[in-house]
């Protein structure tokens, strides 16, 4: 079996952008997203940018970035955790993201940063042991060994 990923022709290539997102403080964290922003959403107004802080994590910081009431465009902002690429090869984590959006398993990859990734966020529910077991679910779930 082979140990590489191939990204399919025709996937498009996705943005390197050289910003830093420092996340110790909230106001550099902000500006940091704001700036990801401008390239991303420059129709934006910054002073309207909404950000939510999603606390489930165990390694990164997730944050999403919206406008308005209502959660219909959200950009989501991963900032990897501290060491985390000791544990995550980053180039293959895009690699799979891109391979898994060509074949509409995965949300669109916006931009690479400095210390994290920007992707779209899809409403939808993580599965639990309780869907896992579920008949209806559980075939469509693929297993490699």
């Amino acid at each position: 079996m082979a140990n590489y990923i191939h990204v399919p022709p025709g996937s498009p290539e996705v943005p390197k952008l050289d910003v830093t997102v420092q996340d110790q403080e909230e106001q550099r964290c902000r500006e940091g997203a704001l700036s990801l922003l401008q390239h991303l959403r420059p129709h934006w107004d910054p002073q309207e940018v909404t950000l939510q802080l999603f606390t489930d994590g165990i390694t990164n910081k997730l944050i999403g970035c919206y406008v308005g009431n209502t959660m219909e465009d959200v950009v989501l902002v991963r900032i990897y955790g501290n060491k985390t690429e000791l544990l995550v090869d980053r180039d293959e984590e895009v690699k799979s993201f891109r391979v898994l959006q060509a074949h509409g398993c995965a949300p669109q990859l916006y931009c690479t940063f400095n210390n994290g990734l920007c992707y779209e966020f899809i409403q939808g529910e993580a599965l639990d042991p309780k869907h896992v077991r579920n008949p209806a679910i559980f075939r469509y779930i693929s297993f490699s060994k």
